[in-house]
């Protein structure tokens, strides 16, 4: 009886230190491979920064200005904001573009920026996203100022970063004005111009189309229109229709005015096809400062361009937008400025130049 009780103290203390084993390996093991994890994913338990997630929508990925816009967006949004960024092209179809913001209201955006593809859907889009709860931003094509009181009135979070687009006409007309000869190049005391416009019923083709030519006459310039049509902001639209104005307006037209750069450099490869010599005996202005236009300043065959802020419109059009994530007062309109872009200008200012 003696001896059975002792097999089965010692069968106990065996079946004990099992458990014990048992209970401990595991939490040990777990406890080194949490360390080990942690150690060589670098982060020492610190969980990652998250940020936002944003719904961007553009008008059209095809556009020379757009494309530079959307893309000093997305890396400030992600670099500064850790922002989740959805990106959408509408394809210039403003009916896409409403389903794409249907969608990002859908998918739990805490945030959207929009490009217009008709800045008359401004009132839909802002009722949507106010209705969801969802910041909005419209940016580069401005709703009018009647649209920007009703977000004020009616407090939504809702705000549009932009530009005056008289301020760039005005700069465009005095950069020609500022020629040696204000732009009469043959003297008979007449600036003889064509105009290539953007977008049909476009409010910045308008004004830069309208103050352009008033800037220009306030100088004490007289000016004769030989020629005016839209070239959509396109550079191979812009080129069409600058060989159609040379082939019948010849050495008459002395200034191509272009609404912006893309136009501006599609007119240039007109001018040049045509024999004719650029910066002497023709000028062409732009909008934008591109890089490709910047250089062609420098080289003297553009007479010069004005400076669309991308960087500056981009950075504050996100800011903009992470305040009223975060509950803050924004304004309902913030305006970046124009830069005069001439032969004379410090390049070195603009990004991408040396």
């Amino acid at each position: 009886m003696k001896r059975l009780s002792k097999r089965i103290f010692v069968v106990f203390l065996i079946v004990l230190a099992a458990f014990l084993l048992h209970g401990c390996a595991p939490r040990e093991q777990e406890k080194n491979t949490e360390e080990r994890s942690a150690s060589e994913a670098g982060t020492e338990g610190v969980r990652e920064e998250t940020g936002p997630k944003i719904g961007i929508s553009i008008y059209r990925y095809d556009d020379t200005f757009m494309k530079l816009y959307r893309s000093e967006l997305k890396q400030y949004l992600e670099e500064t904001c850790h922002a989740d960024v959805i990106m959408r092209n509408a394809g210039g179809d403003q009916e896409e573009q409403n389903r794409q913001i249907s969608q990002f209201i859908s998918d739990g955006c805490d945030g959207i920026i929009v490009n217009p593809v008709e800045v008359s859907a401004a009132p839909g889009l802002s009722d949507d996203c106010s209705r969801a709860g969802i910041p909005l931003v419209f940016i580069n094509r401005e709703p009018n100022e009647e649209e920007q009181k009703r977000w004020q009135d009616n407090h939504m979070a809702v705000s549009c970063v932009g530009t005056d687009s008289r301020q760039a006409g005005t700069y465009q007309g005095e950069i020609i004005r500022e020629m040696p000869d204000k732009g009469d190049i043959n003297g008979d005391g007449v600036v003889s111009y064509a105009m290539l416009m953007g977008e049909d019923g476009n409010e910045d083709s308008r004004y830069r189309t309208e103050y352009s030519i008033k800037a220009l006459e306030e100088g004490g310039m007289k000016t004769d229109k030989l020629f005016s049509g839209n070239g959509d902001w396109n550079k191979d639209k812009g080129k069409k229709l600058a060989q159609e104005v040379l082939n019948t307006y010849g050495s008459r037209i002395e200034v191509i005015f272009c609404n912006n750069d893309s136009m501006a450099n599609g007119a240039l490869e007109a001018v040049e096809e045509a024999g004719r010599v650029p910066g002497k005996d023709i000028y062409l202005v732009g909008v934008d400062a591109l890089q490709d236009t910047v250089k062609y300043i420098k080289e003297g065959k553009i007479a010069g361009t004005v400076l669309n802020d991308l960087e500056g419109q981009s950075q504050t059009a996100a800011d903009t937008l992470i305040k009223m994530i975060d509950g803050e007062d924004v304004d309902t309109r913030y305006q970046v400025d124009y830069i005069k872009v001439t032969a004379i200008s410090t390049f070195h200012t603009l990004k991408g130049e040396d």
